[in-house]
C-alpha cells in the first residue's frame, strides 16, 4: 500500500485537498432547514484557497445557493464540454459504526476514510487538482470547459436544473457532459480478472411511491383482523414476490459481450450463449448477485416504514415507501400502474412522492470514444464498457436537453467499496485516486 510518506509534494498536496473537504459536513437535506449553510460556505472558501489558479482563470457563478458554475476558456470555438461533481453528501446514521470517523478522513492501510470519498468529492477535488496542474504549468484547453458542481445532488434538489437553465440561457450546447456513475471496477464480471471501466451512457429513472392504509386505530388491547398494518404488509409482500418483468436494454447486452471476451472460454461460451435470448441472459445475471440482477429490470423495494407513535397504539394510518428504479426504454407512469396492479387493494391509496423518467440514451460515437480512449492511455489494464446507470444523477437534468451525457468515475473501486457508497466506511485508494486525477487531466488535454 502506498504511503502519504512516499508521494510527491504535488500528491501530497492534492491528497490533503480531498482530506480537507471531506472534513466540511455538506450533508444535503430535503428539508432547507436542516441544511448547514455555513458548511457550503466553508467548502467554497476551501475551493478557493486551495485552488487559485482555477479560480482566477474561471469566471465563476454560484447558483441556487450553493452550486457552482465555473468556466474556463479556451482557445477555440468548438462546442464545450461539461464536467460534473457534486459538493453534497447523504447523512451519517447515527447508530452506524465506522472503522474510522466518517469526517475525520483518516488515512489508514492506503485508503482515505470518509462521506464523499467515492460520492463524490474525490471526483470533484481530482477535477480542480488536474486543472490547477495544467493551469501551473500555462496549459489553455482548445475548447471552453465548464466546471459545473451541485449542492443537492442527493436529495434531487433544483442546483442541476438552474446549471442548465443558465448554460441554455447563454447558448452553451455541450459537445458532451460528463458527471459521475460509472467506475473501474474491481471485480465487475465473473471471471474477468480485468477491471471494467464502466461508462454510463444512460440511467433508470426513479420514482418513490407512497402506500397508505388507514384504519380507526385504538387501543392495542383490542385489536381487529385486517388493520392498516397488515393490509400494508400484504402489500408489501405482494411487491416483494412479483419482480417487474425483464427489459435488457441494448447497452448492458453489449457490455456483457465485450467483458465476456475477456473471460476464460466456458464463460465466454455461456454469455456469448445466453445473449441470443434476454429471458436466458436475465436469469444467468439474476444469479450473479444483485448487482448484476439490477440490470435486468425495473425495481422496486421498500425503503421506508411507519406507522402508530406508540408501541400500545393500533395504527390509524401506516405508511411504506417504496422506492423505484424505473429501466431505460420504460416509463415512471407504466411503473406506477403495475404497482396498483400488483397491490391489487383498493384500500391501499397509492401516490407518488417524485419522479423523473428514464434518460435517453447517449451515442456510442466520437465523444465516448475519446472517452474510452483516454481509459486505454492512463488506465491501461481496464476495459471500456457502456452501462446503463441503476442509480440517479445530476446528469439527467443535462440529458434532457443534450444527447451526449456519459457517467463516469475513474476511479478503481472493488465490489466492497461499491458496497460503501451512502453506507458505512466509504473509502478511496490514495493511489486510485490520484490516477483519478491524471485520467481527468488527460482528458483536459484531449478534449
Amino acid at each position: 500500500m502506498m504511503s502519504i510518506d512516499q508521494l510527491s509534494s504535488d500528491d501530497q498536496r492534492a491528497v490533503e485537498a480531498l482530506q480537507s473537504a471531506i472534513r466540511i459536513r455538506t450533508v444535503s437535506h430535503r428539508d432547507p432547514v436542516q441544511v448547514d449553510r455555513e458548511a457550503f460556505d466553508d467548502f467554497i472558501e476551501l475551493l478557493q484557497g486551495r485552488f487559485p489558479l482555477l479560480h482566477q482563470a474561471c469566471t465563476v457563478t454560484r447558483l441556487a445557493g450553493d452550486a457552482l458554475l465555473l468556466r474556463w476558456a479556451g482557445t477555440g470555438d468548438a462546442d464545450p464540454v461539461v464536467l460534473m461533481a457534486h459538493i453534497d453528501v447523504v447523512p451519517i446514521n447515527p447508530d452506524d459504526h465506522w472503522t474510522h470517523p466518517p469526517f475525520d478522513a483518516v488515512i489508514d492501510d492506503g485508503m482515505i476514510w470518509g462521506r464523499g470519498t467515492l460520492d463524490c468529492k474525490g471526483s470533484l477535488i481530482a477535477l480542480c487538482v488536474a486543472a490547477e496542474r495544467l493551469l501551473a504549468k500555462g496549459f489553455t484547453p482548445s475548447r471552453d470547459i465548464w466546471f459545473s458542481f451541485g449542492c443537492d445532488e442527493e436529495v434531487a434538489g433544483p442546483a442541476a436544473t438552474a446549471a442548465v437553465e443558465e448554460l441554455a440561457g447563454l447558448g452553451v450546447s455541450p459537445w458532451f457532459v460528463l458527471d459521475e456513475g460509472g467506475a473501474v471496477a474491481l471485480g465487475g464480471f465473473p471471471g474477468v480478472k480485468r477491471p471494467l471501466a464502466v461508462i454510463g451512457i444512460a440511467e433508470k429513472g426513479l420514482v418513490d411511491v407512497q402506500l397508505r392504509t388507514t384504519d380507526e386505530g385504538g387501543h392495542a388491547s383490542t385489536p381487529a383482523r385486517g388493520g392498516a398494518t397488515a393490509r400494508l404488509a400484504r402489500a408489501i409482500v405482494r411487491l416483494d414476490r412479483d419482480p417487474f418483468p425483464i427489459n435488457l436494454p441494448d447497452a448492458t447486452v453489449q457490455m456483457l459481450r465485450t467483458a465476456a471476451a475477456h473471460a476464460p472460454a466456458p464463460i465466454r461460451l455461456a454469455v456469448t450463449t445466453a445473449a441470443r435470448s434476454p429471458k436466458l441472459l436475465a436469469r444467468l445475471l439474476q444469479k450473479l448477485g444483485p448487482e448484476t440482477a439490477a440490470m435486468t429490470r425495473t425495481t422496486d423495494v421498500v425503503t421506508q416504514l411507519s406507522g402508530a407513535p406508540g408501541a400500545n397504539v393500533i395504527a390509524a394510518n401506516a405508511t411504506a415507501v417504496v422506492n423505484v428504479r424505473v429501466m431505460v426504454g420504460e416509463t415512471v407512469a407504466a411503473a406506477v400502474e403495475r404497482i396498483r396492479r400488483t397491490v391489487k387493494d383498493r384500500s391501499v391509496e397509492i401516490s407518488v412522492i417524485s419522479a423523473s423518467e428514464p434518460s435517453p440514451v447517449s451515442p456510442t460515437d466520437e465523444a465516448f470514444e475519446l472517452l474510452t480512449e483516454v481509459i486505454r492511455q492512463t488506465i491501461p489494464d481496464a476495459v471500456p464498457v457502456p452501462y446503463i446507470v441503476m442509480a440517479a444523477t445530476d446528469g439527467r437534468y443535462f440529458h434532457r436537453r443534450w444527447p451526449r451525457v456519459y457517467r463516469f468515475n475513474p476511479f478503481r473501486m472493488t465490489r466492497q467499496q461499491r458496497g460503501t457508497l451512502h453506507n458505512v466506511d466509504e473509502r478511496i485508494g490514495v493511489s486510485d485516486f490520484l490516477e483519478g486525477v491524471g485520467w481527468y487531466t488527460r482528458l483536459m488535454e484531449s478534449v
